[in-house]
């Protein structure tokens, strides 16, 4: 699949004008969709690594993909890939993009309780909702792609649900357990506004 696509882009970069938007057309009605993106990144790489060794944050990262695929077959997603620390998953609903971030936030959270410290998965999740390039089980691309990146990677903290304004139309105005709270965030130069996912006791 990746073949392909990357047979077209090639033929893309080779033409112009009508001839280009033609392929661009076929890339995106082979490729295209409208998807709630769900990008997962684990905390503490670079001290856990440090102190304890690659062998053991690798078993980490392992225990994160073996609890968080589940969760999102669960949720009626689809992993599109792992990469390092990273989840990488789609879902055609905003409301499971949700619910499965919450979920697996809150099964490592209560899974932490029974581990050392230094044993402890704490995940950041951020989810975008828009239009996208997907090419099953490889990789994934758009707008909506780097906004959950920089939501996930570089912005929520620790155990913290951001989704941006795709995802929240999306959802019901209210939810139950569930209060959204609204963020304008900056990250390299781009201006967001964002939600945080709070938990309501």
């Amino acid at each position: 699949m990746m073949r392909h696509l990357y047979e077209l882009l090639d033929t893309f970069d080779s033409l112009e004008g009508e001839a280009a938007r033609a392929i661009e057309r076929q890339i995106w009605d082979t490729y295209g969709c409208d998807r709630a993106v769900l990008v997962l990144d684990m905390s503490g790489f670079s001290r856990l690594t440090r102190r304890f060794g690659i062998v053991h944050y690798l078993a980490m990262v392992r225990r994160m993909q073996k609890t968080s695929a589940p969760l999102v077959g669960a949720w009626r997603g689809e992993v599109v890939k792992f990469e390092a620390d990273n989840l990488y998953a789609t879902f055609a609903d905003a409301s499971d993009s949700v619910g499965c971030a919450r979920q697996i936030r809150d099964a490592f959270e209560a899974s932490n309780v029974n581990t050392p410290d230094e044993k402890d998965v704490h995940v950041s999740i951020g989810v975008a909702w828009g239009r996208i390039l997907v090419v099953p089980e490889h990789d994934y691309f758009g707008d909506a792609v780097n906004v959950a990146c920089k939501l996930g990677e570089d912005l929520a903290e620790p155990a913290e649900v951001l989704i941006d304004d795709g995802v929240r139309s999306r959802l019901p105005e209210s939810l139950a357990g569930v209060r959204f709270e609204p963020l304008d965030l900056t990250v390299s130069g781009l201006r967001l506004h964002a939600w945080a996912v709070r938990e309501v006791a």
